[in-house]
């Protein structure tokens, strides 16, 4: 499965913004779908994940309350919708895919074979 992640953008303190992973050449079922994030100078963080099937939701403290990863079925993606950003926020999102990942092991980006090309998301204070 090829990833598409689009949606990145610039966005005032407090603004909102919704990133979109596509799935191509397949599709997301039986699939965690994670979302990790880079800043510069700073190794890949988790964000979030779904569990495609369960519909089961995982985030990192930082974002938690804030953010929600959800399924689209129709458009077959899996969408983040972050809210009240802040400019610690900043940073590359990538969404990435495994088929084989344990839930201990959502947060670590190695489980993960499938990546997308990255948006740039820019908050401004």
């Amino acid at each position: 499965v090829q990833l598409q992640a689009s949606g990145g953008g610039l966005v005032q303190a407090g603004g909102s913004l919704k990133l979109s992973c596509a799935a191509s050449g397949g599709s997301f079922s039986n699939y965690v779908v994670s979302w990790f994030r880079q800043a510069p100078g700073k190794g890949r963080e988790f964000v979030a994940a779904i569990r495609w099937n369960s519909r089961n939701t995982y985030y990192a403290d930082s974002v938690k309350g804030r953010f929600t990863t959800s399924r689209d079925n129709a458009k077959t993606s899996v969408d983040l919708q972050m809210n009240s950003l802040k400019a610690e926020d900043t940073a590359v999102y990538y969404c990435a895919a495994s088929r084989t990942i344990i839930v201990s092991n959502i947060r670590n980006e190695y489980g993960y074979a499938y990546w997308g090309q990255g948006t740039q998301v820019t908050v401004s204070s």
